[in-house]
């Protein structure tokens, strides 16, 4: 228990580190030791395929990736938000009062969760993937969640296609 807090507790604040950070470099490095704390976790519940596969995936190539655009894009210093100049007002546009709205309502949720006990529950089937082990892993996927995994594959196939499209139009 006493891991599970201190690797959590380094998650949390890498991923504080990834909002509040200035320079975009920074931000991808700490999204790579929040993978990694992530992948930490999976060892201690004993899921040694999905810690592998966090390491490789997230850590490996979608890092690599971020990293590579933003030097493409000049990873410079991000704007400060908060300029004294700037009027109280212009301050909240409207993505930040949607992010903060549904902040909010994430932690109530959560606070909910925690307060009815809910979330104290385990899951209906959580002996489904059998220790993280990649037969275990393949037998639930292509059984009992067979269509979200087919919906989640034409998802990643549109969000490609409209890359492409995206980058045609820009050529």
């Amino acid at each position: 228990m006493f891991l599970f807090i201190v690797f959590a507790l380094i998650a949390v604040v890498a991923a504080l580190g990834v909002i509040l950070s200035r320079k975009p470099v920074y931000s991808a490095l700490f999204l790579l030791l929040n993978f990694a704390t992530l992948a930490v976790m999976y060892i201690m519940l004993q899921a040694q395929f999905l810690a592998a596969v966090q390491i490789i995936v997230y850590a490996g190539a979608i890092v690599v990736l971020f990293l590579f655009v933003v030097m493409l894009i000049g990873g410079g210093e991000l704007n400060d938000v908060r300029d004294p100049s700037k009027s109280l007002a212009a301050r909240f546009t409207w993505p930040r009062v949607t992010a903060l709205v549904l902040a909010v309502l994430l932690f109530a949720g959560l606070g909910y969760g925690l307060i009815t006990g809910q979330l104290h529950q385990p899951a209906a089937n959580t002996a489904a993937f059998g220790q993280g082990s990649v037969e275990a892993i393949g037998a639930a996927l292509y059984t009992d969640y067979l269509l979200p995994f087919e919906m989640t594959s034409v998802l990643l196939l549109v969000g490609m296609i409209g890359a492409v499209v995206l980058a045609q139009r820009d050529a």
